[in-house]
């Protein structure tokens, strides 16, 4: 059993970049970052002076051309990730990739192809499935302590929108935002959905509509199993970050509420109340960002699977197309209908 840490690289310095240098360099190690690499040389060196890394890199290029480097952690940009991992196949380096991996389908099986052909290990940056609440929830259903599953509501809901200029390139609502919840349902679930109907609104800000996009929106799943299945977003709740799963079945159910920064409730002889829940992802998320990185680093050490393959992030992207379309047609779409186009 290989007992020496994992060489990796780091593309990208900004947000997730950030996070994930962190949960590799304190709390991963079974890990080790040779080299980190971003557009704003400034940005990567704050990280590799704050996470100890040694190099920072020139380009993307330096760090898929070091022999040492075994792996690397692709979290720039979305419009990068499906051509660096091809690069990064081709330079036969093992790949953790944060979702999505394109807007394009065509792109993304080129990507697919890529891994493939170089025999190499591609993991996809769906963290939520790492959380302990949703993992539960899992467990449940796949004991069959809630017997067979017939309904599954996910609530999803940011406490407020991303920035303008975020939405405009981001692919809209279901690539940027709802592509978390369609792949915590097929995870949630274990089953394929086949069919999306949708239905959405401009709610929260005008001008997000005026991008294009939408701020609202309750899609309807089914599965092929038969389970129905809703997601209920909004890029705005009052109250804070809201992420909530249930699911009925034939022998009961199981659910998850929100996460808070404490677990003080607060009674007098006029009200019962607590403390808002956690108001960010990356404080919602912060074990499962380490989670999934350790699953991935694992999965290359021992050579065994990665547990969120290629074809989650394909899957993922069908889906938050076939959304889109159901909207725009008011119909419902299956996902059969939804092709990559020719290559």
């Amino acid at each position: 059993m290989r007992t020496n840490p994992l060489n990796v690289g780091i593309i990208g310095a900004g947000r997730i970049g950030k996070v994930h240098a962190e949960g590799l360099a304190f709390r991963l190690p079974e890990a080790r970052i040779l080299a980190i690499a971003d557009v704003n040389r400034e940005a990567a060196q704050a990280v590799a002076t704050r996470c100890g890394i040694p190099t920072v890199a020139e380009s993307s290029q330096q760090i898929l051309a070091n022999p040492e480097i075994e792996a690397v952690l692709i979290c720039s940009s979305t419009d990068t990730h499906a051509g660096l991992i091809v690069q990064a196949a081709r330079a036969g380096k093992h790949i953790f990739c944060e979702k999505p991996i394109s807007h394009s389908l065509g792109e993304i099986h080129r990507a697919l192809e890529a891994v493939e052909r170089a025999g190499i290990k591609l993991q996809i940056g769906f963290n939520r499935r790492f959380d302990a609440n949703f993992a539960r929830v899992r467990q449940a259903v796949v004991s069959g302590e809630i017997g067979t599953p017939r309904l599954m509501h996910i609530i999803s809901r940011d406490p407020a929108p991303p920035p303008l200029a975020y939405i405009r390139s981001s692919g809209g609502i279901f690539l940027d935002m709802t592509i978390h919840d369609f792949d915590m349902a097929r995870f949630l679930i274990g089953d394929e959905v086949e069919e999306i109907y949708t239905s959405g609104g401009v709610m929260v800000d005008p001008e997000i509509g005026a991008a294009g996009d939408l701020d609202t929106a309750l899609i309807v799943l089914r599965f092929k199993n038969g389970v129905i299945g809703t997601i209920d977003n909004s890029r705005q709740a009052a109250y804070g970050y809201d992420q909530r799963v249930e699911i009925l079945g034939s022998r009961g159910s199981i659910g998850t509420q929100n996460c808070y920064p404490n677990q003080a409730v607060v009674s007098t002889a006029t009200e019962v109340r607590r403390d808002l829940p956690l108001n960010f992802f990356m404080d919602r998320y912060t074990e499962s960002f380490v989670s999934e990185v350790r699953a991935f680093v694992t999965a290359v050490r021992e050579d065994g699977p990665t547990p969120v393959a290629g074809i989650d992030g394909l899957v993922a992207v069908v889906m938050a197309i076939a959304a889109r379309q159901s909207y725009e047609q008011h119909r419902p779409v299956r996902l059969d209908e939804i092709a990559a186009p020719v290559r």
